[in-house]
């Protein structure tokens, strides 16, 4: 019975041998796809790093920016019911217009001003002199248009409510009294005034 048992245990050695060998296998296969997987990640990102690095695409951006917005103007005071259309036909003889563009709020209300793009900047120096001229009975304002940085908005202070008018803003600290205006410990009482009653 010992030695059945011995040759059991050598027939489940040599059957167990190559299904482990065929497991290192491909645990040695599994490991060079992970190898060969992780340089080509580190290969596309480096590739992705040097292409898309992020100063040098917002800096390019912001180049071709300044060089659009030295190809265009802006027109303000435009009427409300004019067109794309009519505003290119009236800058028209100064060059080739790439694109108009009138803003609007955000209910879809014209602003009151527009933008003209031109192919080239020569047609800038010929739009500026449109300056005052009239479009729709209204006098256009011509300037050339200024490049927008981006985290520079202008401050604007705000307005002061008519109906707040004589109080404090809300959160200002009022100032001590250095002293009572009536006195200490008094305080102020209103007073009927006094009428003649004869009968009483």
């Amino acid at each position: 019975m010992e030695g059945d048992d011995v040759d059991m245990d050598a027939a489940e050695t040599n059957e167990s041998v190559p299904e482990l060998d065929d497991m290192k296998k491909r645990l040695k296969e599994m490991e060079d796809e992970a190898a060969a997987l992780l340089e080509m990640q580190a290969k596309v990102e480096k590739e992705m790093g040097s292409v898309q690095d992020p100063s040098a695409s917002t800096a390019a951006s912001q180049a071709n920016r300044e060089e659009v917005d030295s190809r265009s103007v802006f027109v303000g005071n435009v009427d409300y019911l004019c067109t794309p259309e009519e505003v290119q036909q009236h800058f028209q003889a100064c060059g080739t217009i790439n694109r108009v563009t009138i803003r609007s709020d955000k209910y879809g209300q014209p602003k009151g001003y527009a933008y003209v793009e031109f192919l080239e900047s020569v047609a800038v120096q010929e739009a500026l002199l449109l300056n005052e001229s009239e479009l729709h009975g209204r006098q256009l304002k011509v300037t050339v248009k200024r490049t927008n940085l981006p985290g520079m908005k202008q401050f604007r202070a705000r307005r002061p409510n008519p109906y707040m008018m004589g109080f404090p803003p809300r959160g200002a600290p009022m100032p001590p009294y250095l002293f009572s205006p009536y006195g200490y410990g008094k305080v102020l009482r209103y007073r009927m005034p006094m009428r003649y009653s004869p009968y009483g």
